[in-house]
C-alpha cells in the first residue's frame, strides 16, 4: 500500500464522532441525584430529597457507532478475536461516535421548603463525523494502488469542539395545591471554548486512475479550526479566548393522590411538608438543555473547490490541513471560525412510582438541531425505560433503550451514599452484539432532607408526639384519649367521666329525679313520681287518665270528660257544671231550666206570703211556704229571680211604694238567710203601679197585695 494513501484523511478528519447520548444514564432518573439533576432538567433541584450534595468529580464516557458491532464480553479470553469477529454494517451514512463529560466540583443547596440554587463547572468533549461511505471505512489502510478506486461521499459534515461550562441554576416551586404540584427552574451557564475543529463537505467524489496515478476529486469542503495547531486535539488550544451564553429550563409536574398523608403536623396542627420522601405517584417532566453557541475566537475557516485532477504524489507526507491548502484552491478567501452550536435538545420523561421503593421510568431525548449544520451539534434521538429500586443511601437501575442508529442497549447503574457508577449498555456490551459502551462513575457528598417520622400514623411527627407508639389526637399531644369509666366514650366527649353512661347522654348514667323507678328518659313525668305502665306519670284519682292529662286529678272521672266526674249524669263535667248535683242541658250549664209551671209555681206560692198590716214583717204562718219557695230555687241554683213587691191604691202613693220595697227586700232577705245565694236575687218595689185586680173593690185590693218572684230571662 502507498503511503500515499493519506489523501483518505480528507474524508476521515476524525476517529470518533461525539454522539450527545444522555450522559449518567439511570442516575438522571434518581430522585436522589442531587446536583446531577439539572444536566437533564433544572427544575429536578426544586423540593429536592437532599439538603446539600457536593459532587467532588463525575466522568461519563461513551463510544459508539453504526458501522461495527462486538461481543465484549469474548474480550476476557481473547481481545484480538474480540475485534477479528466483530462484525461491519457498511452504509452509506455510517458514523463513529464518542462522548466524554466531565462534572467537576459542584453543589446544589435546598434554600427552603420551595427555592434551591445549584452551581456546577463541567468539561465537555463533542465529536462528530456523518454520512461517511462505509466503504471507505472498510478500504481504509487497505486501498491499493495498482488498481482503480472510487469513493462517493456525497455530503458529510464532522466537528470537534472542547470547552467548559460555569452554570448556575435556580429552581422553586410554582404551585403546590392539593394532589397537584408543579416546579420550574433555569440554568444559565457561562461557556468557555477550548478547542475546534470542524469539516463540511458538499458532493465530495474521489476517482483513482491506477494507469495514470491520478486522483480526480469533485465537490466542496469548508475547513475550520483553531489557528497555530492542526486538526487534532492536543495541538491547539485556547483558554478564556472563545466565549458563548448558554441555557437550559425545565418543568416537572407532579400528580400526589395521597398529599394530606404525606404531610405532618405540629402541636399547633400546622402542617409540615415530608421533605425526605417522595410524595408522587405520577411524575412528568420537560425541559430544553444546551441553548446557546460558543462565539470561536482566533479560527480560521476556509472553503475549498476540489474539482481537480492531480498526481496522488502531491499528497504523500502531507496532513488534512497541508493536503487541503496545497492542493486546491480557496472560495471566498480566509473567514473567521463559526460559531459552535451547542446540541439543542427536548428531554420528556414520565417516572410512576410502581409500589413503595420500586419506580419505573419513561424518557426520550430528542434533537432539535438539524445534522449536517456548520459546526453545530446535535444529539441521537433515543427512548428509554430505566426500572429502578430507589432509596435514599442506596438506588439500583437499569436502562433499557433504544438509540436511532445504534439499537437496543441495555445497561446497569448502582448509587451507594456518596458513589456512583453504572453503564446504560454493560450488559448489552457484555452478553451480545453491541454497537456501543458507555461507562460513568464519581463520588460526592450528600447530604439528605430529614424524613419526618410519624411510627403511630397520627399525622404528629415522633418528636413532638407523647405518644409516638400509639396514635393519639393532635390536641392531647399525640396521645389517646382515655375512657376512664370504660362506658365507651372518650373522657374528651364524656360529660361525667368517671361513671358509666350511654353515649346518647354524653356519658352520664341516666337519672331518675322523682325517685320512682323510671330513669328520666323513659319518664315522661321526671319530676313527679309515677306509675311504671303510665310511663312514670302519676294518677292521683286512679281513674285511668294521668294527672297531666287529667283536669280533675283528684276525683276520680270519665275519659270523654278528660277524667272529671259527672255526678248528676248530664253529660258535663261536675267542675263545668254550674248544677253538678242536679241534672240539666248543656245549654243551661248542667242546670235544669225554669218552666212556665214552676213559674206559675213560685208565684202561686209568692202571692200566699202573708205580711202584718202595714208592715213588711212576714208572719210566721208564711214560713212554710218560704220553704216551699226555697225548695224551688234550690232545684234551679243557677237561675236568678227578681222578688217583686205590690200594693193596693189605699194610702198614698210614696207611702204604698215604700212598703212594696221593704216586703220584697224582706222577702229576699229570708231567702238569702236561708241559702239562697244574693246575687241570684233582685228585690224591686213597684208600689201600686201594677195592679192586677180593681182596688174599687175589698178582694181586688186583696189581690194587688202580693209579692211575686219572677225568673229574669
Amino acid at each position: 500500500m502507498h503511503s500515499k494513501n493519506t489523501l483518505l484523511s480528507i474524508l476521515l478528519l476524525f476517529s470518533v464522532y461525539m454522539l450527545r447520548a444522555q450522559s449518567y444514564e439511570g442516575l438522571l432518573t434518581d430522585n436522589y441525584n442531587g446536583v446531577h439533576g439539572v444536566l437533564s432538567n433544572p427544575a429536578n433541584i426544586a423540593d429536592s430529597r437532599l439538603k446539600l450534595d457536593i459532587n467532588l468529580i463525575g466522568v461519563s464516557a461513551f463510544f459508539g457507532n453504526n458501522y461495527l458491532s462486538a461481543t465484549l464480553g469474548d474480550a476476557f479470553n481473547d481481545i484480538d478475536k474480540t475485534f477479528d469477529d466483530a462484525k461491519t454494517t457498511p452504509k452509506s451514512n455510517n458514523f463513529i461516535a464518542a462522548n466524554l463529560d466531565i462534572l467537576g466540583p459542584s453543589a446544589m443547596l435546598s434554600l427552603s421548603e420551595k427555592h434551591s440554587v445549584a452551581l456546577y463547572t463541567r468539561a465537555r468533549i463533542f465529536a462528530n463525523v456523518d454520512d461517511i461511505d462505509g466503504s471507505t471505512i472498510d478500504k481504509e489502510g487497505g486501498f491499493d494502488e495498482n488498481e482503480n478506486f472510487s469513493i462517493n461521499e456525497g455530503d458529510l459534515s464532522g466537528e470537534l469542539n472542547l470547552w467548559t461550562e460555569i452554570g448556575a441554576t435556580y429552581a422553586r416551586v410554582l404551585m403546590d395545591k392539593d394532589e397537584h404540584f408543579l416546579k420550574g427552574g433555569i440554568t444559565l451557564k457561562y461557556l468557555s471554548g477550548i478547542h475546534h475543529a470542524y469539516l463540511n463537505g458538499s458532493e465530495v467524489t474521489v476517482d483513482y486512475n491506477a494507469a495514470t496515478e491520478e486522483v480526480a476529486t469533485n465537490g466542496t469542503l469548508t475547513h475550520g479550526y483553531d489557528v497555530g495547531g492542526d486538526d487534532s486535539l492536543g495541538d491547539a488550544f485556547n483558554f478564556g479566548q472563545s466565549t458563548g451564553l448558554g441555557s437550559d429550563i425545565g418543568f416537572v409536574y407532579e400528580w400526589r393522590p395521597d398529599h394530606e398523608d404525606q404531610k405532618l403536623v405540629d402541636l399547633n396542627g400546622n402542617k409540615i411538608s415530608n421533605r425526605g420522601i417522595n410524595k408522587y405517584k405520577l411524575k412528568f417532566g420537560a425541559s430544553i438543555t444546551d441553548i446557546g453557541s460558543i462565539n470561536n475566537k482566533g479560527g480560521e475557516q476556509q472553503t475549498y473547490d476540489l474539482n481537480k485532477v492531480q498526481s496522488i504524489d502531491n499528497f504523500e507526507g502531507d496532513d488534512l490541513e497541508d493536503a487541503l491548502k496545497n492542493n486546491f484552491d480557496v472560495i471566498g478567501g480566509l473567514q473567521e471560525s463559526s460559531k459552535t452550536g451547542l446540541p439543542t435538545a427536548l428531554h420528556a420523561n414520565v417516572d410512576w412510582n410502581i409500589y413503595s421503593k420500586f419506580y419505573l421510568n419513561l424518557n426520550s431525548d430528542i434533537s432539535l438541531r438539524g445534522e449536517n449544520k456548520l459546526n453545530t451539534h446535535h444529539i441521537q434521538n433515543q427512548v428509554s425505560l430505566t426500572p429502578r429500586l430507589e432509596t435514599a443511601w442506596l438506588s439500583i437501575y437499569s436502562p433499557i433503550s433504544l438509540m436511532r442508529e445504534i439499537g437496543f442497549r441495555w445497561g446497569a447503574g448502582l448509587r451507594a451514599g456518596p458513589f456512583y457508577v453504572g453503564s446504560g449498555s454493560i450488559l448489552t456490551s457484555i452478553f451480545g452484539q453491541t454497537k456501543s459502551l458507555d461507562l460513568y462513575a464519581g463520588a460526592k457528598i450528600p447530604i439528605y432532607q430529614n424524613k419526618l417520622r410519624d411510627k403511630d400514623g397520627d399525622g404528629l411527627k415522633n418528636d413532638m408526639d407523647k405518644c409516638p407508639e400509639t396514635p393519639g389526637p393532635i390536641e392531647n399531644t399525640g396521645c389517646p384519649w382515655p375512657d376512664t369509666d370504660g362506658d365507651g366514650l372518650l373522657d374528651k366527649d364524656d360529660d361525667c367521666p368517671n361513671e358509666v353512661g350511654p353515649q346518647e347522654n354524653n356519658g352520664c348514667p341516666w337519672p331518675d329525679t322523682d325517685g320512682d323507678g323510671i330513669l328520666d328518659k323513659d319518664d315522661k313525668c321526671p319530676n313527679t313520681p309515677g306509675l311504671k305502665e303510665f310511663n312514670g306519670c302519676p294518677d292521683t284519682d286512679g281513674d285511668g287518665i294521668i294527672d297531666q292529662d287529667d283536669r280533675c286529678p283528684n276525683d276520680p272521672g270519665s275519659p270523654e270528660l278528660k277524667g272529671c266526674p259527672d255526678f248528676d249524669g248530664d253529660t258535663l263535667a261536675d267542675m263545668d257544671d254550674d248544677c253538678p248535683k242536679i241534672a240539666g242541658p248543656v245549654s243551661n250549664n248542667g242546670c235544669p231550666e225554669v218552666t212556665q209551671e214552676v213559674q206559675k209555681q213560685l208565684n202561686d206560692y209568692a202571692k200566699t206570703i202573708l205580711f202584718d198590716t202595714g208592715k213588711a214583717t212576714i208572719k210566721p204562718e208564711s214560713v212554710t211556704v218560704m220553704v216551699d219557695i226555697i225548695q224551688i230555687l234550690n232545684e234551679y241554683p243557677n237561675a236568678k229571680f227578681t222578688v217583686e213587691g205590690h200594693t193596693d191604691s189605699v194610702g198614698s202613693k210614696e207611702s204604698n211604694q215604700k212598703l212594696s220595697e221593704a216586703r220584697a227586700n224582706s222577702v229576699r232577705d229570708f231567702l238569702i238567710n236561708e241559702g239562697i245565694s244574693g246575687n241570684r236575687l233582685t228585690a224591686i218595689g213597684y208600689g201600686e203601679e201594677k195592679p192586677i185586680a180593681s182596688n174599687g173593690t175589698k178582694i181586688g185590693r186583696k189581690q194587688n197585695r202580693r209579692v211575686e218572684i219572677n225568673l229574669i230571662k
